[in-house]
């Protein structure tokens, strides 16, 4: 064998770019092993829970349509359709909705989710997300899912004894008392590991440009006390939506979606969007509606992040196996990386000088 890049030992003292280059060493590393076999664990007992209160788990397309759902999409060239694109999914969210409305009422999916965004330590350009969706359920029924979850999640990976129901508070109660809407409550509650729900934030904000956006997507429901509001003050109106906050992180977030066509198409309104535009963007789930769509709720909830906290780790490039390093570079495999003129060609591409 070759001599050693670093020696194999939990205080490693090679950098992290170095650690990555060689990740299949860097692996080798008791913590790291440790990290990683906590992972499996987590999902193990994650997809049983599932698989016992009778949820189906279906795979969603990673070659998509560009959607503006927030961050930048990753834009994968088509060869046969010159000039046109598929997008790698920001999330699976129109697809588990069309899943309710094609009659199976309780999904879910460890999914990969990709990103073309800044980074920072809890970022990564693709990351894992425990997602579910719910047929004919309200707030309540996604929140004692989650908790039940998390008991059992707890009771057998750590070996600890979780307090359910977890306690909620609302987002302008939470902006009011903590100037934060993921506060970390570990002092008042005396636990190593304090959940709080977040509940009725805003459905829209003012983007930089002075523009109404929605705060979490333009499927979430609004509250149906604030419908009133809708086209006068849009930016007083609430949503059904909801973050699960854990140590002061913010672990996921879900809502009660819209199901009435008439309804996302006048969301759709007040975000600026055409009846045109929204068929264009969106037209595949609009349609799907007119059919006859349940009403459904879910969440989606960071893996990576989940397990960073629960290894107590200060970074999520710590419990994947094979991650990016902080500037978003495979150190690995060296990528991105350039590609060769034939390939160009094929699919019609040519870089501008």
């Amino acid at each position: 064998a070759d001599p050693m890049p670093f020696e194999i030992v939990d205080e490693v003292k090679a950098n992290e770019d170095t650690r990555l280059k060689y990740r299949y060493l860097d692996l080798r590393r008791p913590k790291m092993q440790s990290n990683i076999w906590l992972r499996h664990k987590i999902v193990k007992s994650m997809r049983e829970f599932f698989y016992e209160n009778n949820f189906i788990e279906v795979e969603t397309p990673l070659l998509t349509k560009s959607t503006p759902e927030g961050a930048r999409d990753y834009i994968v060239p088509s060869r046969p359709y010159r000039g046109k694109f598929w997008a790698l999914p920001q999330s699976p969210q129109i697809y588990k909705q069309l899943l309710m409305v094609s009659g199976f009422e309780k999904y879910f999916q460890i999914a990969k989710c990709m990103r073309d965004e800044d980074l920072r330590g809890d970022r990564q350009p693709e990351f894992s997300q425990l997602d579910l969706e719910m047929s004919f359920v309200e707030q309540e029924d996604v929140f004692s899912t989650i908790e039940a979850l998390m008991k059992k999640l707890f009771k057998e990976v750590l070996g600890k004894e979780l307090r359910i129901p977890f306690p909620r508070m609302s987002y302008e109660q939470a902006m009011k008392k903590y100037k934060s809407d993921k506060p970390d409550t570990r002092k008042e509650t005396k636990q190593e590991f304090s959940f709080l729900w977040i509940t009725d934030f805003p459905l829209f904000q003012l983007n930089e440009d002075k523009k109404i956006v929605s705060e979490h997507h333009p499927f979430t429901s609004p509250k149906k006390e604030d419908l009133s509001l809708l086209e006068k003050t849009p930016l007083k109106v609430r949503s059904t939506s909801y973050d699960l906050v854990m140590n002061g992180v913010e672990l996921g977030s879900g809502s009660i979606r819209i199901h009435s066509p008439e309804l996302q198409q006048k969301i759709f309104k007040v975000l600026g969007l055409s009846e045109k535009e929204a068929m264009q963007k969106f037209g595949h789930l609009i349609t799907a509606f007119k059919f006859g769509a349940p009403p459904h709720g879910g969440i989606a909830l960071g893996l990576d992040r989940f397990i960073m906290l629960l290894a107590k780790e200060e970074s999520i490039r710590d419990v994947i196996a094979f991650p990016k390093n902080g500037r978003g570079i495979a150190m690995l495999e060296e990528s991105p990386s350039e590609i060769d003129k034939k390939q160009l060609d094929e699919l019609g591409l040519q870089f501008k000088k």
